[in-house]
């Protein structure tokens, strides 16, 4: 009998910025091709997580008003190094992205699985 691989908690990790000139039609972009990977985990049993969702709301609270401001540095980045010690797993998903690659060595540095594709990721249910 096989098992069922167990839920997993991942932190979908891609470009926000990278190559965007920090054009806000290019973030949300970036956004919605995380969220896009976060519904695939989702409906293949896991808990998926984007530290853009729980920072944006964190940092328009704060009143951040540009990419790269002040706020954003003292928010965006912390939140997902937070994120990704609760995490199990990291996907990674896009281009070229110095942050997200840096999260997929800390996780791989935690012990913690890292997936290269939504195809990698097994099933759980």
């Amino acid at each position: 009998m096989t098992s069922v691989p167990r839920p997993q908690m991942i932190l979908v990790a891609g470009p926000y910025r990278s190559g965007t000139g920090d054009d806000p039609r290019e973030l949300e972009a970036n956004v919605r091709a995380m969220n896009e990977a976060a519904l695939v985990l989702f409906r293949a049993g896991h808990l998926p997580v984007t530290g853009e969702a729980l920072a944006l709301p964190l940092l328009e609270t704060a009143g951040s008003t540009d990419p790269g401001d002040t706020l954003f540095q003292e928010i965006f980045h912390p939140v997902a190094e937070r994120l990704l010690s609760r995490c199990d797993a990291v996907l990674r998903i896009g281009g070229p992205s110095e942050w997200a690659d840096r999260m997929v060595d800390r996780a791989r540095a935690q012990g913690k699985d890292v997936y290269a594709g939504l195809a990698a990721v097994p099933a759980a249910r």
